[in-house]
């Protein structure tokens, strides 16, 4: 019944060892997962986060660029309308001015001659101002192509940047994850060897003790058959009968004792092994 007992709380306290052991494998597994998905949705604000203050400051630039765009039109038309302005101004005086004279000289010949070389002046600077203007629109067209160009150049350097830091973010930490359920699994493994090792050992002990004393017993059923026997020749066999009865009390006894000892063996080593599972514990 002792025997029992023992085994009975043995096998009791396995299975809530392991169940205790599979629900705490499953909450670090839990916090594990709930840790890595925090993890991804801070990744994933920060990126956002990054990329529309991108688009705003490209906005922003954009719309900055578009304004400068647009004053310096508006000045070129300024500038250009007072340069019209100043020609028509210059014009009707000298139109005055050569009126006058054909009025005081009345010479229609030099009138002529220098009517019409007024006239082919005034187109050659107006044709030279044309030409001046759209050299200078030319050039700020290309300036501010070559700047649009190196804007789009950098913004895209920019975002190779992020997802080449995002992706290595992304691999050291699949690398980290990986290396710890590895060594999850390797600390599983040697857990269960070592229960597995303990189990054998405890019924190595218990086939042993349990060999034993099945040994014991049959020795004591024969013993008590053998005693039937003698009573039954008793009257023939009294003095023998003593004298084996004597001897056979002093190898029960010794067997006894041994049997005491065995046990008591066997308490010690089941405290040494219930001492080292708490200390592990």
């Amino acid at each position: 019944r002792c025997f029992y007992d023992q085994k009975l709380l043995q096998k009791t306290f396995g299975q809530w060892k392991e169940q205790w052991t599979v629900c705490r494998e499953r909450k670090l597994s839990l916090r594990a997962e709930s840790h890595y998905r925090h993890f991804l949705c801070s990744l994933i604000f920060k990126a956002w986060r990054a990329y529309v203050c991108q688009q705003q400051e490209r906005r922003n630039k954009f719309c900055v660029a578009e304004s400068r765009a647009k004053k310096q039109t508006l000045l070129r038309t300024w500038q250009c309308w007072l340069v019209y302005v100043d020609v028509q101004r210059t014009k009707h005086g000298m139109q005055s001015v050569a009126l006058a004279f054909r009025a005081r000289s009345c010479l229609r010949i030099s009138w002529a001659v220098w009517r019409r070389q007024h006239y082919q002046k005034h187109i050659g600077h107006k044709m030279n101002i044309l030409a001046l203007q759209h050299w200078a629109q030319s050039l700020q067209f290309r300036a501010w192509l070559q700047w649009r160009e190196l804007y789009f150049y950098s913004q895209n350097e920019k975002q190779k940047e992020t997802r080449a830091v995002t992706h290595h973010r992304h691999w050291e930490l699949k690398r980290c994850l990986a290396a710890w359920l590895e060594y999850l699994r390797l600390h599983r493994v040697k857990k269960h060897q070592n229960e597995l090792a303990q189990e054998l050992h405890r019924s190595w002990a218990l086939r042993r003790c349990f060999s034993h004393w099945r040994l014991l017993l049959e020795c004591r059923r024969r013993i008590h058959a053998h005693q039937k026997d003698l009573e039954k020749q008793a009257a023939l066999w009294a003095a023998f009968a003593h004298c084996k009865h004597y001897v056979l009390y002093v190898e029960e006894s010794q067997q006894c004792e041994l049997a005491e000892e065995h046990y008591r063996h066997h308490l010690l080593v089941l405290q040494k092994f219930w001492n080292r599972w708490k200390s592990r514990l």
